[in-house]
């Protein structure tokens, strides 16, 4: 637990903003403390790669302008925080980690950057990230591999890992990441934080993406991550609502959602699954969870699932995430592709005609499991219309140990069994391929001292609702757990 010197960098966003409010610090101080302490401690954990300190500063004292003039601004006025790597900030690189975007340094800020610094937000740096943000762990060519606080053999998760990392920390009040395959809830989980995936389409992708002008992709998203899930609320109303051309026609509104208590509520609970078994200790922690709910008045069903086949909805994720990923490869795979083009023999009349059936093959196979989504969709509104969340696992094992083999060397050791390294993305994909909204919360660490985080999904568009439960199981359990540094 930290020392009472410590405990100001273990505090809320939401609690750092009432003290700079009521002139408890400056915003100047406690930027200077953040500061601080990431020179201290982020060389053995790597979690900064982009810092900007002197700006961060500068920001500081403009805020503490601001509130002597009684001008303050916005639920995070003179908060320091993070952000990861592949957002848009002005005058620093957004590289996701690819060697050919090292110089991809962005003139203006991003809509999210900007959105944070209209709240009253500044930012101390940019958090590291995976090679093209594709991996339960965090490092890449440019910027070197980020370690977990706990345990610095061990990954912080990713593609968010820098931004879990900091929180872990306490070098950091407040993060955001994005989510195609658990890349906020994975990292939650690793380094004992909260994390929350947005219902898709909520929170606009636009000042996250290597080239401005792209699409919002299907299944990403962009969100939250905090040591309190009342952060991840205030950090979600921030982030969320349309812009641009949407914003002309159409408003958010989200649902609020408060409980005093957990009594009443209707918790389902998936401890386990064939098609990924847990380890029996995050499989034990569901179920103590659960018991703890029930202890606490909720109403507690084990074996209450969707109306829908799981293998088949796994594999309609996947495939859904593959278009996705193969449509944005790395520049180095985007030119192995043309000059494989170019080699062809420009005569070979079949050429063109292969290609063609090769394409409309590709979207006739998207189209198709695009209907598929859709009927797992409608099976999630009549399991949400039953049940108020879902309670399960985030992972099958807390944080695993470095391996920066080729994937296909990679495995994950469940209870002494090697499984499949990415076999874990069946407990994101039944969240994700539906566009649910799900927050991570910590519980508590396990046997080797490490996190285990759980997840509670719910219905489309109730992304209170899921925060604010797992605000409540984690105030029961104890909350955030602080590593010990060294």
């Amino acid at each position: 637990m930290p020392s009472a010197t410590q405990e100001i960098f273990y505090r809320s966003a939401t609690d750092l903003a009432a003290m700079l409010k009521n002139k408890e610090i400056s915003s100047f101080e406690l930027t200077k403390l953040f500061i601080e302490r990431i020179e201290q401690y982020d060389g053995a954990i790597n979690a900064f790669c982009v810092r900007t300190f002197e700006q961060a500063l500068a920001d500081a004292a403009a805020a503490d302008t601001a509130i002597a003039n009684g001008m303050a601004t916005g639920p995070l006025h003179g908060v320091p925080m993070s952000i990861k790597e592949s957002y848009v900030m002005a005058n620093t690189p957004a590289t996701w980690g690819l060697a050919a975007y090292r110089n991809n340094i962005a003139s203006a800020d991003g809509l999210a950057v900007a959105r944070f610094r209209a709240a009253g937000a500044h930012f101390l740096g940019k958090t590291n990230v995976p090679k093209d943000l594709a991996d339960f762990q965090s490092f890449n060519s440019i910027y070197g591999t980020t370690n977990n606080p706990w345990d610095v053999s061990r990954v912080p998760g990713g593609s968010s890992g820098g931004s879990g990392a900091a929180l872990a920390a306490g070098m950091t009040a407040l993060e955001a990441g994005s989510d195609i395959g658990g890349s906020i809830r994975t990292p939650a989980h690793f380094c004992g934080v909260f994390g929350h995936k947005p219902t898709w389409g909520i929170v606009p992708m636009q000042g996250h993406e290597l080239m401005s002008g792209v699409p919002d992709a299907d299944l990403s998203v962009c969100g939250p991550l905090a040591r309190d899930a009342r952060d991840l609320a205030t950090a979600l109303d921030t982030m969320a609502g349309p812009v641009g051309r949407q914003a002309v026609g159409w408003q958010l509104s989200l649902p609020r959602y408060h409980r005093d208590s957990l009594a009443g509520l209707k918790v389902a609970v998936w401890a386990t699954d064939k098609l990924a078994p847990v380890a029996k200790e995050t499989e034990a922690r569901v179920l103590k969870v659960a018991q703890q709910l029930e202890q606490s008045g909720a109403i507690i069903d084990t074996t209450a699932r969707p109306n829908f086949d799981t293998q088949k909805a796994h594999l309609t994720y996947e495939s859904l995430l593959t278009a996705v990923m193969s449509s944005a490869q790395a520049p180095e795979a985007v030119e192995a592709a043309k000059q494989a083009v170019q080699a062809l023999d420009p005569a070979d009349e079949s050429r063109d005609a292969v290609v063609a059936r090769a394409s409309v093959m590709m979207h006739r196979d998207w189209l198709r499991h695009n209907f598929r989504r859709e009927k797992l969709r409608k099976a999630w509104d009549a399991f949400f219309e039953e049940w108020d969340v879902l309670l399960c696992p985030q992972f099958n094992v807390p944080a695993i140990p470095h391996d920066q083999r080729p994937f296909f060397e990679r495995t994950i050791d469940v209870d002494g069994e090697a499984r499949p390294y990415f076999e874990s993305l069946f407990w994101s994909g039944l969240i994700i391929a539906s566009y649910l909204p799900s927050t991570v919360f910590p519980t508590g660490v396990g046997a080797e001292g490490l996190p285990i985080g759980l997840q509670i999904a719910g219905g489309a568009y109730q992304d209170h609702k899921t925060i604010e439960v797992a605000r409540l199981i984690s105030q029961a359990l104890g909350g955030f757990q602080a590593p010990e540094l060294g």
